[in-house]
């Protein structure tokens, strides 16, 4: 069986799993316009807007991520009681998401983010958000309802989306993957340097370069080495955060340079080139790597195939402008094209 069938028949699975994701949600909210001239109150260039459009964003858009690309996404977090949350839920409901997981909290705003985009560039962003930890108690409800899918046999995966925003702590983390690893099913963190302490046992930690060498307390030049198999400081971030977290695999993205994947068995570390064409946007990119390895590895994909998968979804998703995810179809027709290239 050659690689491309192997992932075609990995593929045929998706539509069987069955993700929990929990974390911090938020609504994507796009101002397209163009620059007529520059304001005569300030240097500024006016922008004259044509249309609004919005989209999930955060752990909301790996959930959307899951949905179109054929398996069942199962949201868990909190959102405030606002338009934002209101479209947020419109578009659970257009996507077939069953969003009675996400608890509402009249005292905070639902996270948003408002770009300006002119010429296909994006210009502004304005962020409208809580930080604050939401309550103990409800804190407590999201774990209670995750464990007990879990040990309803009930979900597959369940998938950390730490954007620091207030949901997750590092005890929420540690019981649901200690009753996640009593009964078989996979884990994996998106993480936010500096929110979580380390939490053993987790399935896949999936940090980018800057965020790792944050999670390890080492500074990166942003000189990456030509060859990422030689570059001995990326090296002793993934020992350290190894030895720290101890999950069973870590990925590290390393944007052009493709994903750096490290297993605990095998440290030395399997480089997966990049497949994107042309980048125009990154927004969303690592929410859809986590999400599709996810998805692939629990469909029996082993963690090489589940990253060859990932990046060629990410290499789809850069490609578009705004925080864009794969479909099912693109998916399989980026997979048959790369072993036509071969």
């Amino acid at each position: 069986m050659t690689r491309s069938q192997r992932h075609i028949e990995i593929l045929q699975r998706f539509r069987d799993g069955r993700i929990a994701v929990i974390g911090d949600m938020m609504l994507d909210v796009y101002l397209w316009g163009s620059v007529t001239r520059i304001s005569p109150e300030a240097p500024v260039p006016v922008i004259g807007i044509r249309k609004q459009s919005s989209c999930l964003g955060g752990a909301a858009n790996v959930m959307r991520n899951i949905a179109l690309l054929g398996a069942r996404a199962i949201p868990f977090g909190v959102a405030g009681d606002d338009d934002a949350a209101a479209a947020m839920f419109r578009a659970f409901g257009e996507l077939g998401i069953d969003a009675s997981g996400i608890l509402r909290d009249r005292n905070r705003c639902t996270t948003e983010k408002r770009r300006i985009i002119a010429g296909g560039q994006q210009l502004l962003r304005e962020d409208f958000e809580s930080t604050a930890p939401v309550s103990e108690a409800m804190r407590r409800e999201l774990v209670s309802r995750i464990a007990g899918l879990i040990r309803d046999r009930a979900v597959d995966a369940v998938i950390f989306e730490d954007y620091a925003k207030g949901v997750l702590a590092s005890w929420m983390v540690e019981e649901i993957v200690a009753e996640a690893a009593k009964a078989g099913v996979f884990t994996a963190l998106d993480p936010k340097p500096g929110n979580l302490s380390p939490v053993r046992g987790i399935g896949v930690i999936k940090p980018n370069r800057s965020e790792a060498f944050a999670m390890a307390k080492l500074t990166d030049d942003d000189i990456p080495v030509a060859d990422p198999l030689k570059d001995t400081r990326l090296a002793a971030v993934a020992r350290t955060l190894m030895e720290s977290w101890e999950p069973d695999q870590l990925m590290i993205s390393l944007a052009a340079q493709g994903i750096a994947l490290y297993r605990r068995d095998e440290m030395k570390a399997r480089v997966i080139p990049t497949r994107a064409r042309e980048v125009f946007d990154v927004s969303g990119a690592g929410d859809t790597v986590t999400g599709t390895y996810t998805l692939a590895q629990i469909s029996g994909a082993s963690p090489e195939e589940a990253a060859e998968i990932a990046n060629l979804a990410a290499g789809v998703v850069v490609g578009k402008v705004g925080t864009a995810p794969i479909t099912f179809n693109e998916l399989e027709a980026v997979c048959r094209a790369a072993a036509e290239e071969r």
